[in-house]
């Protein structure tokens, strides 16, 4: 039974670290607080591929711990008028295939599963440097200094099976209160922001299966995290960017049990274009890798989006 429960204490942690949506806190967004006249419309459809593996920092019996996701994600956006200033809406609907792999103890550990993730909304508002304007008022302004806010929320939603390890849902609700920051300098522009992630408990975390008959109950520390843009204007809609972040926290505890093994203070390096197609259409394509990762998952990320977009009152 020792055995059998330490492989059951290391498997916990590997899920802790292989779900997919614990790329909410690694996010790289450049422009996220750019703003963009009332009525703006965008609807977006994004291919991501992570693959790499996972850092224990020798705390656990666990060896050639990897991911592989593909991830798609369709997203809409829209701008309005709040108190006289800029604001906008967004929302995220992911789906995920993704196979985990791990060594446990000398057992060989794998997973599979394809699904939806739990919808992501936010909601966004500028506080200084952003009035919401029309076309025409907006075609004549010049970006200079930008300071917003922002709130995003993941309800308890996706597939979810608390029998099994890895999960694609959390059966727990996620919030994200941020503040943001832009600043041009000509063809030059400059994001910095920082929030951090609040998470409520999840009562029934791998359990009523053979390892744990009950229930197991998982809650999680705030994750703050950090993150920067440096991006260029080669011409309108044309840009590039350098990006990177840094999140810290994160610390589970089972059934009232702190694990501060489970510390994560980690960052990611990458860059991202932008190009336009036609005066509707763009496409955007992103890679970043992990700079310093000390508890989680270390992998590559390239990602593709194309972009259509409009503007205009729904009728």
């Amino acid at each position: 039974m020792g055995l059998r429960f330490a492989i059951s204490s290391a498997l916990l942690l590997l899920a802790t670290c292989l779900w997919p949506g614990k790329c909410h806190a690694q996010d790289l967004a450049p422009r996220a607080y750019l703003i963009t006249p009332n009525h703006s419309n965008a609807i977006t459809l994004t291919y991501a591929f992570l693959d790499g593996g996972i850092e224990f920092e020798g705390n656990l019996p666990i060896t050639g711990a990897t991911a592989r996701v593909h991830l798609s994600t369709l997203s809409y956006y829209h701008s309005f008028r709040l108190f006289g200033r800029s604001a906008n809406f967004a929302a995220f609907l992911p789906y995920s295939v993704a196979d985990f792999h791990g060594t446990v103890a000398e057992a060989e550990t794998f997973g599979h599963r394809s699904g939806l993730l739990a919808p992501v909304f936010r909601v966004s508002v500028n506080l200084i440097g952003g009035p919401a304007m029309d076309q025409k008022a907006f075609m004549e302004w010049r970006q200079k200094t930008l300071l917003g806010v922002s709130f995003r929320f993941v309800p308890s939603a996706g597939q979810y099976d608390p029998t099994k390890l890895i999960n694609l849902g959390t059966n727990r609700w996620a919030f994200r209160p941020e503040l943001g920051y832009s600043r041009r300098w000509g063809h030059w522009i400059v994001d910095a922001y920082g929030g951090a992630w609040f998470f409520t408990k999840n009562p029934e975390f791998f359990s009523h299966n053979a390892f744990s008959p009950g229930a197991n109950t998982q809650t999680e520390s705030p994750v703050g995290s950090f993150e920067g843009h440096l991006s260029y204007d080669v011409r309108p809609r044309l840009w590039l960017s350098l990006d990177g972040n840094f999140w810290f926290g994160g610390t589970t505890n089972l059934n009232g049990v702190r694990n501060p093994a489970t510390l994560q203070r980690n960052s990611r390096l990458g860059a991202t274009g932008s190009v336009p197609l036609t005066a509707h259409q763009s496409l955007k394509l992103s890679y970043s890798n992990g700079a310093y990762i000390r508890y989680g998952g270390n992998y590559q990320s390239v990602s593709l989006g194309w972009q259509y977009s409009w503007l205009g009152r729904p009728n």
